[in-house]
């Protein structure tokens, strides 16, 4: 077998995405969790690689892919979205040359940070990115909650929202916010997520006060959330779970840090419960964690 690493194309997409549901259901699947991801169009590792072509690589052997990795930068953070090898070609080299390239990617950026998302009870993983600096910062919840079971849990205040728009006073909104909150601009992101026809952005309002912003897809996943004050965490994440229940999703769900005791707070107290933990890490610390709540494991 001659496995060879090579820049990903956008006809790989599918197939690696397909790969990456295998991996990850093979993983949680031996931990007990059961299968936990499916496949969906690969549409944010097209505009990644759109955006930062270095970003992503593939592994194959005449023409099978059998690894894939994803890695993207803002600014200071470079942060590695997914890497994964087929289950029936893990324990050899494949992963070693493909974190070489997508390390290779984090030098090329000059991040001073590298940061990503890995399974909490996946020791192998983890012992491998300690290894080359990137070390445990704190734990990430994924919750979720049926919807008709939150339906009567919704109660307390919320605040106003309005839909966002791709302007330049929305956009500058939305810069100030991550900066302010993570150290950085992730403005290329959120114009990715604005015209991303799954998913719906709402600027929050706190009497005629931008308070931060939110984002709800149509199966009624949260985030990311962000706010400038570290107390208004609570009212904007129930504004989310309100939305979440009007997009009619038949689970609503969330991803939520460790750090944020007031969102954990909240989903426990609208029935949420925990389905699997997941694992931030680091070459440094950064961020405030009360005032973010992320996406998911590869847009963060």
């Amino acid at each position: 077998m001659t496995v060879v690493c090579r820049p990903a194309r956008a006809e790989d997409l599918e197939l690696a995405d397909a790969l990456v549901v295998s991996s990850i259901n093979d993983l949680t699947t031996r931990h007990g969790f059961g299968s936990m991801a499916a496949v969906s169009p690969p549409n944010f590792q097209l505009f990644s690689l759109t955006d930062d072509p270095d970003g992503l690589w593939v592994a194959e052997d005449e023409g099978r892919i059998l690894g894939f990795a994803w890695s993207w930068v803002c600014g200071e953070i470079w942060f590695l979205a997914q890497l994964f090898v087929s289950p029936d070609h893990q324990g050899g080299n494949i992963g070693n040359e493909l974190i070489e390239r997508t390390l290779d990617h984090a030098r090329k950026s000059r991040a001073s940070n590298r940061v990503l998302i890995t399974f909490a009870f996946n020791a192998v993983s983890q012992g491998l990115y300690i290894r080359h600096g990137l070390f445990p910062r704190f734990p990430i919840y994924t919750v979720s909650v049926p919807r008709e079971r939150l339906v009567d849990r919704l109660i307390g205040p919320q605040f106003k929202w309005a839909p966002l728009e791709e302007t330049a006073s929305t956009m500058g909104r939305l810069v100030q916010a991550d900066e302010r909150v993570l150290g950085v601009s992730r403005e290329k992101h959120h114009r990715y997520l604005i015209n991303d026809s799954r998913t719906r952005g709402f600027s929050l309002y706190d009497g005629d006060d931008w308070a931060g912003y939110l984002y709800v897809d149509d199966r009624g996943h949260i985030g990311p959330i962000a706010v400038l004050q570290p107390g208004a965490v609570t009212t904007a994440f129930r504004t989310a779970l309100g939305l979440a229940v009007k997009s009619g999703a038949p689970q609503v769900s969330a991803f939520l840090p460790g750090a944020s005791e007031a969102a954990l707070t909240t989903a426990f107290e609208h029935g949420m419960r925990i389905k699997f933990p997941m694992l931030l890490m680091a070459s440094r610390d950064f961020g405030n964690w009360a005032q973010y709540l992320p996406r998911n494991p590869g847009f963060m």
